[in-house]
């Protein structure tokens, strides 16, 4: 395990954490919802792209200045801020004290707008930033160049690998306690979709008949254009059988580790790749569908608790700015036909911010 101390003097900023893959939902939550943590206790992760402040207007950034910071399609603003900046939960933070006077948010918390917003109890250098503010999970950031990585006394066990996706508690269900669609899998949804419209080059496709259809279905028929010519969609991974024949494009999971794609072995085909936990549940249910049901219940199913659990009553929606920020960092938007699939979305959606 790691624990980070502050490259100023030294003082542990954190308790002895383990790394894993930087979850998909890291940046997108429930508008006006209050959110759990986002890490799980213990860990930590990394995210390479430019996140935070400073940031500048799109009129204000050449189209290959805003590329060399992973944007690739017109926004209202680019980060300039760091890269590699580090993410724990808030309960592994130590030695760390509010900078009142950056402690900016917009309704019941703080956002990290303005910077930092921890310094080091040790020596008040400015070190990280606590977010926690409506629609965000609880993080605490640490800056990359404020911190420094140390090798813990403690083992963290052996790395997390394809093999825990087989594990019953790693799969994320679709429907909360309250009866609503999951957040994690609401931005996981927005995300795939923009890699699927990317490989795909807004193609009209078909799904694999059951979870998937039923999951995804509503909203790949929002995203997609129906029609003649469809591609073919799979589900694949570590322990299910390769469909066969091989469809067109694969929806796989990421590694719970690095976050890589998985691939069959000497297969460079195209991939959608899918939040961990999610495709867990898509490739290994273990229950009826969290869809509303419709005549009487499947053969084979018997129930008696009552009231019967709570589902939603609408089809899964993908989180908005999940799929619109992935889709503007994959560099395939640049091609005509996905630019002029992506201008015809910003129009229908708010045509003040077509590009």
């Amino acid at each position: 395990m790691d624990v980070f101390a502050c490259a100023g003097c030294g003082t542990e900023l954190t308790a002895p954490v383990s790394r894993v893959a930087l979850p998909v939902h890291t940046h997108h939550g429930g508008w006006e919802e209050l959110h759990p943590p986002l890490m799980e206790p213990a860990t930590y992760a990394v995210d390479p792209q430019p996140t935070g402040p400073p940031w500048r207007l799109w009129k204000e950034v050449a189209a290959d200045e805003a590329a060399r910071q992973g944007v690739f399609a017109p926004v209202y603003s680019v980060s300039f801020g760091a890269r590699n900046r580090i993410v724990i939960a808030p309960g592994d933070s130590r030695s760390l004290t509010l900078i009142p006077d950056k402690c900016e948010g917009y309704c019941q918390g703080v956002d990290g707008r303005a910077g930092p917003n921890l310094a080091c109890e040790g020596c008040g250098r400015a070190v990280a930033t606590r977010m926690d503010d409506c629609g965000m999970w609880q993080t605490v950031w640490l800056e990359p160049d404020a911190v420094v990585r140390r090798r813990s006394e403690l083992s963290a066990g052996p790395p997390p690998d394809w093999d825990d996706l087989e594990r019953a508690e790693h799969r994320v269900p679709p429907v909360e306690p309250d009866g609503s669609w999951s957040r994690r899998w609401e931005a996981a949804l927005g995300v795939a979709l923009a890699h699927l419209v990317a490989v795909t080059e807004d193609r009209p496709v078909n799904l694999p008949v059951g979870p998937v259809a039923e999951l995804l279905g509503h909203a790949v028929g929002r995203y997609l254009p129906a029609g003649p010519g469809a591609r073919s969609v799979g589900l694949a991974g570590p322990g299910i059988r390769l469909p066969r024949p091989r469809p067109d494009v694969l929806l796989v999971p990421r590694h719970p580790l690095t976050g890589a794609p998985w691939r069959p072995p000497g297969d460079e085909a195209a991939v959608v790749p899918l939040d961990s936990g999610v495709w867990a549940y898509l490739a290994h249910t273990g229950e009826t569908s969290p869809m509303p049901a419709t005549g009487v219940l499947p053969e084979g199913v018997l129930r008696d608790d009552y009231p019967l659990p709570p589902r939603p009553w609408y089809p899964l929606t993908p989180h908005r700015r999940a799929f619109e920020d992935t889709l503007v960092r994959l560099p395939a938007v640049r091609a005509p036909r996905l630019r002029r699939y992506r201008d015809a979305y910003c129009r229908a959606v708010s045509p003040a911010s077509a590009g």
